[in-house]
């Protein structure tokens, strides 16, 4: 496989009502996500449940929606991508209706598997069909666009279920998605272009030993990795059995998948172009950072500081803020200065503005913090777009659901490794009498991590491949011009 591959003209799919349809109904899932989180400690209260069952709410959501990821490549091409959205936004919607209505911790459960597995077919879907319908000058500024439901969830979530559980039952954390999923429903069956198969195209068989082996390989590697915050960490039976053994079917898949070639369930050979290859080691730091801080910031508040789950959320609202001024000019700068520069300069912005929380403690002024926290927006904010948007360029339009698939699969493997990280750390470095030495620890090498994402992004083309193709395309009126002298000759 070479590292350049010719690129399909973009479609003439309104990109403004595509993007407006996959937002609104994408968000959906987003919330979802960190709206439920702010409620396990009601659930365990209201469903009369221990939290290690109720852990799984979460749990079960996170494994689902993996093990989705892997077979939306196989499903668009046999289905088309409106069809396939419209199934999994439908099934995301049913499954909030479906958790509203749980009558025990295991029916709630069993329909936030559900949930995951209909997220797992959103998030890479969104994507994919972003992608396909842009020219490559427009990636940059479309991929910030189609992600804004990801800078808003950590936002808008914490805030919408601390007000939910102030002033409404437990079952309106998923009614909420409800209204919103039914707008996304309408707006998809109005902008989505129809794009299923003609019937005279050959369908695409599923690759049923990849799935055996890629799906449940997911599923154990992330399991064992949600395990390490107990004590014991990685010495854990539960940690141990199902990571090695996630491990070694993954490792059998990529054998497999070798093999197979392009039939495979996810093609792996396309890590052999490079900036599938370079954005997916990026992702894979990207998610250990973003993931880690995730965990860890919220804590800081709550555990160090003592504030409520609600001021918690609303404390964070300034990195939000941040996240989104900054998804509104990326496109800009990544024009200016190229892909490499500000993936760079937003990574080395996150990791200092992680410094001051490592040297934080019980009584450090919040008003710093919460400055400290938009300067962390910002370099969010800039830095996952271009690392995404590298994964396109090289790659054909029929390969873009493959390389989605990759791109989700590294950026959920690197979030699982860096919330297990941090929760070692945490655990190990803290003691009765000094728990801010357990949130130092974790700070710091949530930096050191950023640091070498920093190092990684190094990796990525200087210069916007949107304008590099522009620039390309001038050059080529002599194919016209030597076209029309023969057929005047």
């Amino acid at each position: 496989m070479t590292d350049a591959h010719p690129q399909a003209a973009p479609s003439t799919q309104s990109t403004g009502r595509l993007l407006t349809a996959l937002v609104v109904g994408g968000i959906t899932a987003i919330l979802d996500t960190t709206i439920v989180a702010i409620g396990l400690h009601t659930l365990t209260v209201q469903l009369h449940a221990p939290i290690s069952t109720i852990q799984w709410v979460s749990t079960g959501y996170l494994l689902a929606l993996a093990t989705a990821i892997p077979f939306v490549g196989w499903a668009q091409a046999r289905f088309g991508g409106r069809r396939l959205w419209l199934f999994a936004l439908g099934l995301f919607v049913l499954g909030s209706v479906l958790s509203a209505c749980a009558w025990n911790v295991e029916s709630l459960i069993a329909f936030r598997i559900l949930q995951g597995l209909a997220g797992g077919i959103m998030f890479p879907l969104m994507q994919t069909l972003a992608m396909q319908h842009v020219a490559p000058e427009a990636r940059t500024r479309t991929m910030a666009s189609v992600s804004l439901p990801a800078a808003l969830g950590p936002v808008l979530g914490p805030v919408l279920g601390g007000l939910v559980l102030n002033w409404l039952t437990w079952r309106w954390l998923f009614l909420i998605n409800v209204p919103v999923g039914v707008v996304g429903l309408i707006l998809a069956v109005l902008f989505i272009t129809d794009d299923r198969p003609s019937r005279e195209a050959p369908r695409p068989r599923l690759d049923v030993v990849g799935a055996v082996l890629l799906a449940p390989g997911l599923a154990g590697l992330l399991y064992g990795l949600s395990n390490t915050h107990a004590e014991g960490a990685f010495t854990r039976t539960d940690v141990l059995i199902p990571g090695i053994g996630g491990a070694i079917l993954l490792a059998g898949f990529i054998i497999w998948a070798t093999r197979l070639a392009g039939a495979a369930l996810v093609d792996v050979r396309l890590l052999a172009v490079r900036s599938v290859r370079v954005s997916s080691i990026a992702l894979t730091f990207v998610g250990t950072a973003l993931f880690a801080g995730n965990l860890l910031l919220p804590l800081y508040f709550q555990a160090l500081r003592g504030y409520s789950v609600l001021d918690a959320a609303l404390l964070l609202i300034p990195q939000g803020i941040g996240t989104l001024l900054a998804r509104s000019v990326v496109g800009r700068l990544v024009s200016t200065f190229g892909p490499r520069i500000v993936a760079v300069v937003g990574f080395l912005g996150v990791a200092a503005a992680t410094v001051p929380f490592a040297l934080a403690g019980t009584h450090t002024d919040l008003w710093l913090l919460c400055t400290v926290l938009f300067v962390r927006g910002l370099g969010l904010g800039v830095v996952l777009i271009p690392i995404m948007t590298a994964a396109y360029v090289d790659i054909r339009k029929d390969q873009m659901p493959q390389a989605s698939a990759i791109t989700r699969i590294v950026l959920q493997l690197g979030g699982a490794f860096g919330t297990a990280l941090v929760a070692v750390v945490l655990t190990a470095a803290a003691t009765v009498a000094h728990p801010e030495a357990g949130f130092d620890a974790a700070f710091w090498w949530t930096t050191v991590i950023t640091l070498a994402a920093a190092a990684v992004a190094l990796l990525l083309p200087a210069q916007d491949q949107g304008k590099a193709r522009v620039t390309d395309v001038s050059d080529a009126p002599s194919v016209p011009v030597r076209a029309r002298e023969e057929a005047t000759r």
